[in-house]
């Protein structure tokens, strides 16, 4: 049996959609969970293939870097889509996501930089709240066409993990409302009450990101 370690900060930001491809495959796996601050990463950060993580350990085998790490969980469970239309654009998907996700990066750093909070609300207004509503638009859209509920043909890919999972964080952030998206709300539902995330999304830390 192939052992796997996956190694992120405690949160779940870039490691929780590969956690979750876990849980949906049912396939155990280690899941290793960071303390900022205890002293761990300024240990570990040396011995990672790029000086960063997640990290996945495939029997000893490292493969650094989150969206190479997701897409290789993906195309070995069968979460990318079922043709390779369908794959280029849960792709596109994720590469939308990648875009909005810079601009609310900057929101994130004036917080944890503890920048004054003029600028920050500069930062929330001009850059990231734009971001959103652009990124929104384009979910809506897609969602608008879809037979199934999913973002792409009729099962979950990788792409409905990222963009729910990222749902959660805009909420816990004071970006989403629930109810002001009631597609995007369906689509989260939908995917929360997969029967093989439900106690998972139930169980797992809660974290801000």
């Amino acid at each position: 049996m192939v052992h796997y370690k996956l190694t992120y900060f405690a949160s779940r930001g870039f490691a929780e959609a590969s956690r979750q491809i876990f849980k949906l495959a049912g396939v155990e796996f280690e899941d290793i969970r960071i303390i900022h601050g205890d002293g761990t990463w300024d240990e570990l950060k040396s011995k990672t293939p790029f000086g960063q993580i997640p990290v996945l350990s495939v029997d000893g085998f490292e493969i650094p870097q989150s969206s190479a790490i997701l897409r290789y969980l993906a195309r070995k469970y069968g979460f990318v889509g079922q043709t390779p239309e369908e794959e280029a654009w849960v792709d596109a998907i994720v590469d939308q996501f990648k875009d909005f996700i810079e601009a609310f990066r900057q929101y994130a750093t004036a917080n944890r930089l503890n920048k004054p909070a003029e600028e920050i609300d500069r930062v929330k207004t001009e850059i990231a709240i734009p971001a959103r509503d652009a990124y929104f638009k384009i979910l809506n859209t897609i969602l608008e066409r879809s037979k199934s509920g999913f973002l792409v043909g009729n099962n979950v890919t990788f792409a409905d993990l990222v963009v729910v999972d990222n749902l959660v964080t805009l909420e816990k952030n004071g970006f989403l409302n629930k109810g002001e998206q009631p597609k995007l709300d369906a689509l989260r539902q939908k995917i929360h009450n997969l029967p093989k995330l439900k106690e998972w999304i139930a169980t797992r830390p809660d974290t801000q990101y």
